[in-house]
């Protein structure tokens, strides 16, 4: 995946679109802040800080007003990026709700038109019925306080609440389709990322499995052809002796001598090519890494990730893809670090990611992945451990290289 399918995925992530929509409605206002405090009349703020400085004695356009609603403004933008940024991954549901409770008031302080935009972030980060909720309390809220000031006749509150009810409804549901998409986004990037780095392995297996076909061949063909050759010229040399025992003697032992030699060329580099069979996991690691673009995935590999036997080398890819995409797709992890290195006769494996952990999680709760990762190391003599579930998980595998 190259780096501007990286920055696109990353820019089409609601939390990002969020952070950018607060930006531009910040800067929207800086400028027409900046021009109110120079002198020029501007639209005067009408949210509940303009309230109180009018119930004060002030008027709408004092300077004071308008540095106070800026402050507000740049408090409200800086919680906007924090809770799009981290709300999803390490904050629970509760504290979600507090901190949108709270920019929600810093939105409303400084205009009842600017709520819309936490609406969309409670539609990401808050679950379905939550949301909507949510959604629906913004609704009222904002429609009492444009219709407090004035009373207005029944149909133009009416037409009040419509409008709305669809800036409200439209941020709500442009913000749940955007956290629907990104999910299915992550899932599809794991599994694709699965299948890449499964394939990398099949070849591999492939090409271990024709140098295994490749030497069976060369030692059950040519070394059976090269024995009964070495049997023959033997008994040739018995039997010319009769009639040249000198010649045909020293001929017929020379080439003994080259069958022989050659008949343990032959096993020599069949019992080599035995020993060469490993495997090469690092071309399915990077393509399981390149693969996801929703999270960083950083590997860090030594040699041991180039010499691993068959039945290592398929438990470690499948434990390492379990790891990963259970952190992509369940942690939100934005980091994943996997970490290969060689210990003697054995292989250590790290997968540590920065997601929102499983504070409550212990051994017998441990899911299918999990169990199935236990149950590929210990099949190979190794184990799989869970030393740390918050903040991030992180999960550490080790078994023979050689199996």
């Amino acid at each position: 995946m190259t780096s501007l399918d990286r920055l696109l995925a990353r820019l089409a992530e609601p939390g990002v679109v969020l952070r950018l929509a607060a930006l531009a409605f910040c800067a929207m206002e800086l400028v027409s802040a900046g021009a109110a405090l120079l002198g020029v009349r501007t639209e005067p703020y009408d949210g509940l800080a303009s309230w109180a400085w009018r119930q004060s004695g002030g008027d709408v356009n004092d300077r004071g007003l308008v540095a106070l609603c800026v402050a507000l403004l740049l408090a409200f933008v800086a919680l906007i990026f924090l809770l799009a940024r981290q709300g999803g991954q390490t904050l629970t549901v509760n504290r979600r709700l507090a901190g949108l409770l709270l920019v929600d008031l810093l939105a409303v302080s400084v205009t009842p038109g600017l709520p819309f935009l936490v609406t969309a972030l409670a539609a990401v980060l808050l679950p379905a019925r939550l949301a909507l909720g949510f959604a629906a309390a913004q609704v009222l809220l904002n429609t009492a306080l444009y219709a407090a000031p004035s009373a207005t006749a029944w149909l133009d509150q009416f037409g009040l609440l419509t409008s709305m009810l669809a800036l409200h409804g439209l941020a709500f549901g442009l913000g749940r389709m955007a956290a629907a998409e990104a999910e299915k986004r992550r899932w599809l990037q794991a599994v694709l990322a699965e299948q890449l780095s499964g394939e990398q392995l099949l070849a591999e297996q492939m090409r271990y499995s024709e140098r295994m076909q490749i030497a069976r061949e060369l030692h059950d063909l040519m070394g059976h052809h090269l024995t009964a050759l070495n049997l023959q010229l033997q008994l040739g040399g018995a039997l010319l002796a009769r009639s040249d025992a000198g010649g045909a003697g020293q001929a017929l032992d020379r080439a003994q001598d080259v069958a022989a030699q050659l008949l343990a060329d032959v096993r020599e580099a069949v019992s080599q090519q035995r020993s060469s069979q490993r495997i090469d996991l690092s071309a399915a690691l990077q393509a399981l890494a390149e693969g996801i673009a929703s999270s960083r995935i950083e590997l860090a590999m030594d040699d041991a990730a180039r010499d691993l036997g068959p039945r290592a080398a398929h438990a470690l890819l499948r434990c390492v893809q379990e790891g990963v995409t259970n952190s992509v797709r369940h942690a939100s992890a934005r980091r994943v670090q996997v970490q290969l290195r060689g210990d003697g006769d054995e292989v250590a494996v790290s997968i540590d990611d920065d997601g929102r952990g499983a504070p409550g999680w212990h051994v017998g709760r441990a899911g299918n992945g999990l169990s199935g990762m236990t149950e590929r190391m210990a099949e190979l003599g190794g184990q799989m451990r869970v030393t740390r579930t918050s903040p991030g998980f992180r999960i550490e595998l080790r078994c023979p290289r050689w199996v």
